[in-house]
Formats: structure tokens, C-alpha cells, sequence
């Protein structure tokens, strides 16, 4: 009987994890591991998980896939929800109500700009680095001229602010939202026909496409459901912050695409586990908080994510087999 081995992959991010958790207890103390700081932590591993997700989905797509829009959609979604809601609702009188319209109006945003991308990149045949640093552009230009390059404060919302911030038997709403839709995408890659055929697509675009696999429409849901994924940052953002702004997260587009290559994830694609890039999320939020507990710069942890960034995509070309003397034939 065969016994499948556990995923090195996921055996070295769980290192990782374990590794950062005992350097950051020997360095900062145990404050660390205090339950508030690991609670802030999960409340702040959502946002670049669910844009992670986005980009895992478009580098298994194949042929240079990436998605380089997402944090410029979450926030232009976070302005067009907040502002159709303000107009809308008042909050101090139908919280509830206020904060459904704040994310049907959020979500709609990450629908069509989701469909814009996958239309670019699906039918249009434009290079996804190409389409989606153009809409990148342009979603972060209706966000300041919608807002004027100011931040828009929600103000204090008890509902949303518990959502975003306030754990519930010690696990936060945001972090338990995450994970189900985590548990969702990788439910649908395992088990649904578009799953296939996206692995199949970023494995051999060619052979998918004579085999009859649409690959322009997968390429088109593919994108598609990354800007939802974005979207649904953009409220969570919202939510633990309390406002929205066009230049929030300026370097979640590299740590989002560190956390993807840090799981496994193959940039030339076919390939890509939703509980590394999970896990891998938590190991990149794990580094930031311990730079924060060590008062480090921004400056030297953005340096880092692109240090780490480099170190990875060179890894992932490394192959140890032609470093391995040649066996002769017996």
C-alpha cells in the first residue's frame, strides 16, 4: 500500500510559521504571544489573504498570469460602497441596513471591475500584467476623483466596528469570514469542472485549447472572481478601519504576490494550494508584526517582502536534480 507524503511545501510553511513564532518570543518576549496580539493579527490577515487568493487564481491561469489591480479595486469598491450608502442610509438610525447597502455597493464594484479584467484578458487577448496594471491605473484615478485624494471616514458604526474588530469566542469575524471563503475556493478548484480546466489551461494552454477547454471564458471567470475577492477586501478594510481611502495598502500588490510565490504557487502555472497560500498569509502577518513589536520601519519591511520576493521566484526556477550526478544505466 501506498501512503502519500505530506506536501514539502506545506511542511516548510508550517516551519515558517513555527520558526517566526519562537524568534519573535526569544527577541520582543512573551508579549508576542499574547492572546490580543495574535487576535490583531488574525483581524489583519484577511485583507492581503483575500487578494493573495485572487492572485494565486490568475498565476495558476498559466502564461505569465497576475493580477496587479487588486488592492486598487478593494479600494475604489470601499469608496463607491461607502459613498451609494451614506447617500442612502443613515447609519444612527438602520445600522444594519446601511452596512448591507455599504457591501452590495461594494461588491458590485468588484463585479464589474472583475469583468473589465477578465474581459481584457479573456476575449480582448491583452497580456493580464499588461490589462491589469491598466486598470490599476484607472481604478485608482476614479477613486481620487471620486474622493478628491482624501480619506472618507464611516465614523463609528458599533455593527461594522465589532465585525471588523471585536473577536467572538476569541476568533475574529473578519479572520472566520477569510477562511470559509478560502475553504470555498479551494472546494471549487477540487471539485468543480472550472477547477479542472483552469489547472489543466496553466498547465499546457495549448493542449487545453485542442482539447476543447474554453479557455477564454475560463480565463474570463478566472479574473472575474478575483475581483470579487477584492472587493470583499475592500469591506473588510472598511470594517477595520473604519474609513476608505484610494492609497490605502500601497504595497499589498508585493506582499500579495510574496504570499502567492511563498506558497508554491508556480508563476508559470498549473499549479497552487489554497491552505499554503493561508498559511503562508499568516507567516507574512507573523514578519510584520514582529517588525512592528521591533520598531522597524515600513522602509525596511517593504525591503524585505522584496528581498523575500526575489529569494522565492529564484527558488521556484531551481531545479536540485541537475545537481545530481547522472546514474548510468544497468
Amino acid at each position: 500500500m501506498h501512503h502519500r507524503s505530506l506536501d514539502p511545501q506545506l511542511l516548510f510553511l508550517l516551519f515558517v510559521n513555527a520558526a517566526v513564532v519562537v524568534a519573535a518570543m526569544v527577541l520582543t518576549g512573551p508579549e508576542f504571544t499574547s492572546a490580543y496580539n495574535f487576535q490583531s493579527m488574525a483581524s489583519q490577515v484577511p485583507e492581503l489573504g483575500l487578494l493573495a487568493l485572487g492572485v494565486m487564481l490568475a498565476m495558476i491561469s498559466g502564461n505569465g498570469g497576475i493580477d496587479l489591480s487588486g488592492i486598487a479595486l478593494a479600494n475604489l469598491a470601499g469608496i463607491v460602497g461607502y459613498q451609494i450608502a451614506v447617500a442612502t442610509v443613515d447609519p444612527s438610525v438602520a445600522p444594519l441596513s446601511y452596512i448591507l447597502v455599504f457591501s452590495c455597493g461594494a461588491l458590485l464594484i468588484g463585479v464589474i471591475g472583475g469583468a473589465i479584467n477578465g474581459a481584457l484578458i479573456g476575449y480582448a487577448g491583452v497580456t493580464s500584467i499588461i490589462a491589469t496594471l491598466g486598470t490599476q491605473l484607472f481604478f485608482t484615478g476614479v477613486a481620487v476623483g471620486l474622493t478628491g485624494g482624501s480619506a472618507q471616514m464611516l465614523g463609528y458604526i458599533p455593527m461594522f466596528d465589532s465585525f471588523g474588530n471585536v473577536p467572538v469566542m476569541g476568533i475574529p469575524l473578519t479572520f472566520a469570514l477569510f477562511i470559509i471563503i478560502a475553504l470555498a475556493v479551494a472546494a471549487m478548484l477540487k471539485f468543480t469542472k472550472f477547477g479542472t480546466h483552469l489547472f489543466l489551461m496553466g498547465s499546457n494552454a495549448k493542449a487545453a485549447y485542442f482539447a476543447g477547454i474554453p479557455v477564454r471564458s475560463v480565463l474570463f471567470r478566472t479574473f472575474f472572481l478575483s475581483g470579487i475577492l477584492a472587493s470583499v477586501a475592500g469591506i473588510v478594510i472598511a470594517a477595520r478601519t473604519s474609513s476608505v481611502k484610494w492609497d490605502y495598502g500601497t504595497s499589498y500588490v508585493l506582499a500579495a504576490i510574496l504570499i502567492a510565490v511563498m506558497a508554491g504557487v508556480r508563476p508559470q502555472g498549473g499549479y497552487g494550494r489554497v491552505v499554503c497560500v493561508v498559511l503562508s498569509a499568516s507567516a507574512l502577518q507573523l514578519l510584520s508584526s514582529l517588525f512592528n513589536f521591533m520598531a522597524l520601519s515600513n522602509f525596511f519591511r517593504d525591503f524585505a517582502w522584496g528581498v523575500l520576493l526575489l529569494m522565492f521566484l529564484a527558488f521556484s526556477r531551481f531545479d536540485y536534480r541537475t545537481w545530481l550526478p547522472m546514474r548510468r544505466p544497468s
